[in-house]
């Protein structure tokens, strides 16, 4: 050792390099260190441009990432506009309410009591909470629109990742009685049925936003910025009177339970204006309540369900040939013997009467006397006046569900069936479209749409009769209820009263069956008509099935009531109605 230490320092003193030196010779070729290097500075090189990259070129990205990590955008909900009659009494209002929400993530390690708390305050089980909390998303509403109270309570709980969102939940005073009409929103305060849906657009609103800072337990910490702010829905003035739609609900269900009717339903419009104030219908159902609703609850009959107006019909019909100049109220027809052969077909009246004027013919409601006028007109005739009066056609009514009803063109028409339909059967029509229709007798002559909305202006009819037609109606149609008619229980004390009974066999399968509706549409008082009610019951089963029977006294009732709510000034010296023995029942 010490020789070689020797040979080190004389190698060193005369200029030998260490590289030199056998010990400290590198084996390695020289280009791999070379390559080692250049990786080194490849990598260098590209951790540079990365970070040029990220701090330049991804700036708004990585902040917008970062942000996604505290920052919310939390929406406000707009109010959703109310709903009042034309009085201004609330039919349906928004009351704010609270959505239970969590993030399953951070409530997993909360308190078992303290979640049996919440499952109590909920409303639902142990293991339904626990389900919803054991889902893999991210946020879950554990129930919506909680009462503020009970919701406080949750709060109170102090569970972590539980907490609440401001939401309204819809409200309606009338209950069932005017479920119909206003119908209701869902869970969204999205309008499903009636005037809800009806006038969606203005009363729902837009909704705002605003970003907000939220720490991981979901508690807003800094609010930064609006970025839309909430624009409430419009309110809606209906054209429904409270009072008058109690009444009539009233008097419908009473009449629905003595008859042990299938279903019924009523209208009352304002003859003057063409408002609907009153709508109502039987079976129905509590907006607020809606737990195991069927669709017979449901259907809005009044406008949706479709039947053979019968007798109601034969006014219009019998106008026309009075307005074109084939018959006057004196024209006899010869009945008898109360049957009528048309090709290979049979009509018949109830009742053997022999020569009925044209007057005679509506007071008794003759089928026969009816179908020889009308087979005096031509089919295209016919159709154009039935298309006018509205059958057939839509109503715009800026209602849901309105139908057109049933109407054959014409060119198919065989005399037959041009026969049936002058006296209501064949055709298919909704009780507010015959309602409508009896605007031209109440209005003299002139046809007007029928709205939902409260309405201050003027309306303009469309004339479809002469004034002195009208009018001429008006009494004859004023004698059905009289002392001989087959109306007499439609009277009322004090008014002169108008109007047409109605019934018609039900078609099932295509084939009429031993199932009827009872109808009858009328307006009083006859010296100036102020109202039009149109009343129907369908499949009565006890105490009658005619509309003199069933539907007349719903509309005497009804309309005595109406006319005395809204102040109208009686036109009639009779103070007491004595029952007709002699009434007499219409023909189907």
């Amino acid at each position: 050792m010490k020789r070689s230490g020797n040979v080190s320092r004389k190698a060193a003193s005369r200029g030998v390099a260490y590289s030199s030196s056998p010990v400290l010779e590198v084996k390695l070729p020289s280009w791999r260190s070379r390559l080692v290097l250049f990786f080194l500075f490849i990598a260098f090189v590209a951790l540079i441009s990365r970070a040029l990259f990220l701090q330049v070129k991804s700036t708004d990205f990585l902040q917008k990432q970062g942000e996604n990590r505290y920052a919310r955008t939390m929406e406000l909900p707009a109010t959703r506009g109310k709903i009042t009659d034309r009085n201004g009494q609330v039919l349906a209002s928004s009351i704010p309410v609270k959505a239970i929400w969590a993030i399953p993530e951070d409530v997993q390690d909360a308190p078992k009591e303290k979640l049996r708390q919440l499952a109590s305050l909920l409303g639902i089980s142990d293991a339904d909470l626990a389900k919803k909390l054991n889902s893999d998303k991210t946020f879950v509403y554990l129930k919506r629109q909680v009462e503020n109270d009970i919701a406080e309570k949750i709060i109170a709980l102090g569970i972590p990742g539980v907490d609440t969102r401001k939401e309204y939940k819809r409200y309606y005073p009338e209950g069932e009685v005017m479920a119909h009409v206003v119908g209701f929103t869902n869970v969204e305060d999205i309008g499903q049925e009636g005037m809800e849906l009806g006038a969606e657009k203005n009363l729902a609103g837009k909704n705002g936003s605003r970003r907000v800072i939220k720490d991981r337990l979901g508690r807003i910490v800094e609010d930064i910025r609006a970025i839309r702010e909430p624009h409430n829905g419009k309110d809606l003035t209906l054209s429904i009177d409270s009072k008058i739609q109690y009444i009539a609900y009233t008097h419908l269900k009473e009449a629905v339970e003595k008859h042990k009717a299938k279903a019924g339903g009523a209208v009352v419009i304002d003859a003057q204006t063409g408002e609907v104030l009153a709508l109502v219908n039987l079976p129905t159902y509590n907006p607020n309540e809606r737990g195991g609703l069927t669709g017979a609850q449901l259907r809005n009959r009044v406008l949706t369900d479709t039947f053979e107006p019968g007798s109601t019909m034969k006014p219009i019909s019998v106008a026309w040939a009075l307005e074109t100049g084939r018959v006057t109220p004196e024209t006899v027809f010869q009945t008898a013997p109360g049957i009528m052969t048309i090709g290979p077909a049979v009509i018949h009246d109830a009742h053997k009467e022999g020569a009925l004027t044209v007057a005679q013919v509506i007071q008794k409601s003759s089928n026969i006397g009816t179908a020889k006028m009308a087979l005096q007109m031509s089919p295209k005739e016919m159709w154009e006046l039935y298309t006018t009066v509205g059958f057939g056609q839509q109503p715009k009514l800026g209602f849901p569900g309105a139908v057109a009803g049933r109407l054959r063109n014409y060119k198919n028409w065989r005399p037959i069936e041009q026969a049936t339909m002058s006296y209501g059967h064949g055709i298919s029509v909704s009780l507010v479209q015959m309602a409508r229709a009896y605007t031209i007798f109440a209005r003299d002559g002139d046809l007007i749409p029928v709205t939902f909305e409260k309405t201050d202006s003027v309306v303009k009819g469309q004339r479809v009769i002469s004034d002195k037609t009208a009018q001429q109606m008006r009494l004859m149609m004023e004698s059905v209820t009289q002392p001989g008619g087959t109306a007499t229980q439609a009277r009322i004390p004090g008014y002169r009263v108008a109007g047409k009974t109605g019934t018609a066999h039900k078609l099932e399968g295509g084939r009429y069956v031993n199932k009827y509706v009872a109808d009858f549409v009328g307006f009083a008082p006859v010296s100036k008509p102020r109202v039009i009610v149109a009343v129907m019951i369908d499949e009565p089963t006890v105490g009658g099935h005619y509309g003199g029977v069933v539907a007349a006294p719903v509309f005497a009732a009804i309309t005595a009531n109406v006319l005395r709510s809204l102040n109208v000034t009686p036109d009639s010296s009779v103070t007491s109605i004595i029952p007709d023995t002699n009434a007499v029942q219409e023909s189907m």
